[in-house]
C-alpha cells in the first residue's frame, strides 16, 4: 500500500528528556523509553480501562502485554514515556514500517487524559524521531475519537485516508 504524506515538513518539535506541567498543574517528566521500562509499563497497561483500548491495543492480559512490549521496546522502535511521581502514566511509540516511515501509537492513562499530556508526549516523540532522522510518520485512529483527532491535527498531522471506519493521518518530519 502506498501512503501519502504531506509535502511540507512539520516544524521542529521538542526533544526528550524534558519536564512539563500539565493542565492540572502536575509536573510530568518525559524521557526516551526502552527495555528498562518493561516492568513499569506492564503495570501501567494492566491498569488501562477497556474503553481506552483501540484496535486491539494495548492487550488486556499480562503475557500478551509483555509480548507486545518486547516488540515496541526493541532497538528498532522509538519510544517516549511520560512519568508522574516516577510512575509511567503515558507511552508513545514509533514502529518502523516500509521504507522510511513509522507507525505511531500513543497511550495515556484515563486519569491523566484531558490535561495536555498526550500533546506533550506526541510532540516529544516527534522531536525524538527528528533527532533520529525519521522522515515520515503515520497513524490510524477511529473516526469517532474526536479528542485524539484534535490532538493529532494540533501537532501537525494531516488526514490522508478516510476510506474505512478508521482514519489515516500522516506527518512529514524532514
Amino acid at each position: 500500500m502506498t501512503r501519502e504524506y504531506p509535502d511540507e515538513p512539520a516544524g521542529e518539535f521538542p526533544s526528550p528528556p524534558d519536564t512539563v506541567t500539565d493542565g492540572d498543574g502536575r509536573e510530568i517528566q518525559i524521557r526516551p523509553g526502552g527495555a528498562d521500562d518493561t516492568e513499569a509499563l506492564v503495570e501501567m497497561y494492566l491498569d488501562f480501562e477497556a474503553e481506552d483500548r483501540a484496535q486491539g491495543i494495548p492487550p488486556v492480559r499480562e503475557e500478551p502485554i509483555r509480548d507486545w512490549l518486547d516488540v515496541l521496546l526493541s532497538d528498532e522502535c522509538l519510544n517516549v514515556v511520560a512519568l508522574h511521581d516516577d510512575e509511567p502514566i503515558g507511552h508513545a511509540t514509533l514502529v518502523p514500517d516500509e521504507g522510511e516511515s513509522y507507525e505511531l501509537a500513543i497511550f495515556v492513562l484515563r486519569s491523566y487524559q484531558g490535561a495536555g499530556i498526550g500533546t506533550h508526549l506526541l510532540e516529544h516523540l516527534l522531536g525524538h524521531a527528528q533527532d533520529e532522522g525519521v522522515q515520515y510518520v503515520w497513524l490510524t485512529v477511529e473516526r469517532w475519537n474526536d479528542p485524539a483527532i484534535a490532538v493529532y491535527k494540533k501537532v501537525g498531522f494531516d488526514m490522508t485516508s478516510t476510506e474505512s471506519f478508521e482514519l489515516e493521518m500522516a506527518i512529514t518530519l524532514k
